[in-house]
């Protein structure tokens, strides 16, 4: 269980998608104007490549800069959380540029680390749309571990337009412990708390980073850019009170949005309708080019007995095209033609609808059925200096140790979803109602094994104390032989040398 927690926070399950088919086509169409995908490559500063994508218009309005806004995903997500994005903000002349962040989809990295990583690939990013002259001013929009990246970047780069932020969480210490209610993970409070210092020692020793660095208020009492708040509020996962404490620090211009739904659950229309108004007015984009879509010619209906022979070519093209739907193939054409996906309607409602056909955003999730033979004796590993333990994944290259397959899972495996740890051969692991079988069920039980864990912490005081007073003993048991054996020495040297002046004396005389 302790283990599933762990990577829960570093390794929860990776996005699983294809650029081809889950990402908006190379070249589509939007409100009757072309669009067109970029895909490219950025090093962070750990030496990790991510795989990000730049939807920009097709012909850009006399080689103008446009402004940019960075789409950052949550911790279980992709780049392909950025289409409903793309969809508002490309028609108000806005590029998108989203990212797969280290350790999340088809990027390097074994581990996400909730934002504190993240802040980094996010910096390697705007460094090179710095670098593009082809753009303007650079907005963020995150979600989530991605609403997270983005304030505690922004607070260390004030040149930042301006943040969209759905969902961040104040401070992740105090989430964690949220959440063993939320899930009715049945362990005494004393217990949650030994094992969030169990999974922070873990968690520093495989990802590098400390949980409790995590804290975004003192974070927004810093940050002077202007922000735009979103809160689902039936979040069971991460409280809306979070985005609420967060805001009521927040020093920069602000504003915060409540709409109904949970932490998963689609946006409303009118929450992305706000969003576009808020980053058009702040990135200040040139007026969008006014297209006057093709008429569609008026239906004919011919008899069945038409002999299409006598109906030319023109009008029969016409014919098709008018009736034809409009295409939702995000394929590659054949023979490497390239293929103009058109999301179709003028309505922003349908292309978004179009969207979540293709890709649905990406779910965070907890492993509420936690199973293994993990309880409060599974933490006696720990030793003074903090972590001491394995792990049943693997370390991967950041942490390169020997696993055995006899009790490890390949990273690969454990991507995709979290797993019981192996015992052994032979030994199946407890089910979730043993492993329970001694938690509390009410509070004078938990006020029990409360004492009983003092009493036992105190029975292991009194025991270290006995076996340190033993080696105190046995150390001043040598000290003291080696002061007596030194008395002797020098006893017997001066008895010697009185001796020997006694003799001298007798021998004058």
């Amino acid at each position: 269980m302790m283990e599933q927690l762990v990577n829960f926070v570093i390794r929860p399950p990776r996005a699983d998608y294809s650029p081809s088919f889950d990402l908006l086509s190379q070249e589509f169409l939007l409100k009757s104007r072309k669009f067109t995908r970029k895909d490219l490559q950025v090093l962070n500063s750990r030496g990790h490549v991510l795989q990000c994508s730049h939807y920009t218009p097709l012909s850009p309005l006399e080689d103008e800069p446009l402004p940019c806004v960075i789409y950052c995903h949550g911790n279980s997500g992709c780049r392909a959380d950025a289409n409903e994005a793309a969809i508002v903000l490309l028609p108000c002349n806005i590029t998108v540029f989203t990212l797969d962040f280290s350790g999340s989809g088809l990027s390097d990295g074994n581990y996400v680390s909730l934002g504190w990583n993240e802040k980094d690939d996010l910096k390697a990013v705007v460094n090179h749309l710095r670098t593009d002259e082809k753009v303007s001013r650079i907005g963020l929009w995150g979600r989530s571990m991605g609403a997270v990246t983005c304030l505690m970047y922004g607070a260390q780069d004030p040149s930042i337009a301006c943040m969209v932020l759905d969902s961040p969480f104040a401070n992740l210490n105090n989430l964690m412990m949220e959440l063993v209610d939320v899930y009715k993970i049945r362990l005494p409070k004393f217990t949650v708390k030994v094992a969030v210092q169990y999974m922070r020692k873990a968690i520093q020793k495989k990802a590098h980073f400390d949980i409790m660095d995590l804290d975004a208020v003192p974070v927004a009492k810093k940050c002077f850019i202007p922000a735009l708040f979103g809160h689902a509020t039936d979040d069971a996962f991460i409280h809306s009170r979070h985005s609420e404490i967060i805001f009521k620090d927040y020093i920069g211009d602000k504003n915060i949005i409540k709409f109904d739904g949970d932490h998963n659950s689609p946006r409303p229309q009118f929450y992305y309708d706000s969003i576009a108004i808020f980053l058009y007015n702040v990135l200040r984009p040139p007026d969008a080019l006014v297209v006057i879509p093709e008429a569609v010619p008026e239906l004919q209906f011919y008899d069945d007995a038409l002999d299409l022979n006598d109906v030319d070519e023109d009008t029969l093209f016409e014919m098709l095209r008018a009736v034809r739907p409009s295409s939702s193939n995000t394929g590659s054409s054949p023979a490497g033609c390239t293929s103009s996906n058109s999301l179709g309607s003028e309505s922003k409602e349908e292309s978004l609808s179009q969207t979540r056909s293709r890709w649905q955003m990406s779910r965070t999730v907890v492993p509420v059925e936690l199973t293994g033979n993990d309880n409060l004796s599974s933490i006696k590993d720990i030793d003074s200096d903090g972590f001491e333990g394995t792990c049943s994944f693997t370390e991967g290259s950041e942490n390169a140790d020997h696993p055995s397959h006899a009790n490890t899972m390949s990273l690969n495996e454990g991507d995709k979803c979290w797993a019981p740890r192996v015992v052994g051969a032979g030994h199946a692991s407890p089910s979730c109602e043993q492993s329970f079988a001694y938690a509390p069920s009410n509070s004078d039980d938990e006020d029990r094994m409360v004492l009983e864990a003092i009493a036992a912490s105190l029975h292991d005081v009194d025991t270290k104390e006995a076996e340190q007073k033993s080696r105190n003993e046995a150390v001043r048991h040598v000290v003291t032989a080696s002061t007596n054996s030194s008395r002797l020495d020098t006893f017997r040297q001066r008895l010697r040398s009185t001796v020997f002046r006694a003799a001298r004396r007798n021998d004058s005389k």
